[in-house]
């Protein structure tokens, strides 16, 4: 099965924004960690788990284990398309970001949308967070559409993500749901939402992508040497 379905609203409802981003804050003891912004539809938001069960949790998790100095803030909303994504930007980013994951355009593949429409959201999503300053890192995580609409309209969907991440600079993962969708093992009973082992994977399909964007650069060869 493939995916664009995996980001409608189920029957658990969601909190607000505002009160997702508070709840997934770390500590005031972490405050000062430059912040991994992720923000989602469903998928993000964990439906149907616990927050702590949802990817953007098991990367913190990841990033703790590493000892990388990143606190995540999960900003996932059920049933939103990449519109509203876009619409919540100027809100979200009032904080300084230092990494921003986007994960939007399922729900738009649900429902049919011209897939120009969706590139110009994400396209405007990105340009948002590039008008801050500093501007954060970049990591945009792939979707794929069902195919009700046909291969033509999956090929321009899924042509979206690789098109945006190489004319932005943006990490690319190249497919959220890699080795989840359609695995009925690793699904809710709605078969479109992934239980807590395939949160777990989708985690992992992130950490490999975003992982590198988190390691400092290496410092210059002979730029500790003495001078002659």
């Amino acid at each position: 099965m493939g995916l664009a379905a995996a980001c409608r609203g189920g029957a658990h409802p969601e909190p607000s924004p505002a009160a997702q981003v508070a709840a997934s804050s770390a500590p005031a003891a972490a405050a000062d960690r430059p912040v991994i912004l992720f923000v989602g539809t469903s998928l993000t938001a964990g439906l149907g788990l616990d927050p702590a069960e949802a990817y953007p949790g098991l990367v913190q998790a990841k990033i703790d284990a590493a000892g990388l100095r990143y606190r995540v803030v999960s900003a996932g909303v059920s049933g939103e398309t990449s519109a509203g994504a876009r619409r919540r930007m100027g809100w979200l980013l009032r904080q300084p970001v230092a990494v921003l994951v986007v994960e939007t355009g399922a729900n738009d593949g649900l429902r049919g949308q011209e897939p120009e429409a969706t590139r110009e959201n994400i396209q405007a999503i990105l340009d948002e967070a590039n008008r801050q300053q500093p501007p954060p890192k970049l990591v945009l995580a792939a979707m794929e559409a069902l195919p009700n609409y046909g291969e033509d309209y999956r090929r321009r969907f899924r042509a979206i993500y690789p098109a945006l991440a190489r004319a932005n600079g943006a990490t690319l993962v190249p497919f959220l749901l890699d080795g989840v969708a359609g695995e009925p093992r690793l699904n809710q009973p709605d078969g479109i939402h992934p239980t807590a082992e395939g949160h777990a994977l989708v985690a992992a399909n992130v950490w490999k992508s975003l992982r590198p964007v988190l390691t400092p650069p290496t410092a210059a060869v002979g730029a500790h040497q003495s001078p002659r």
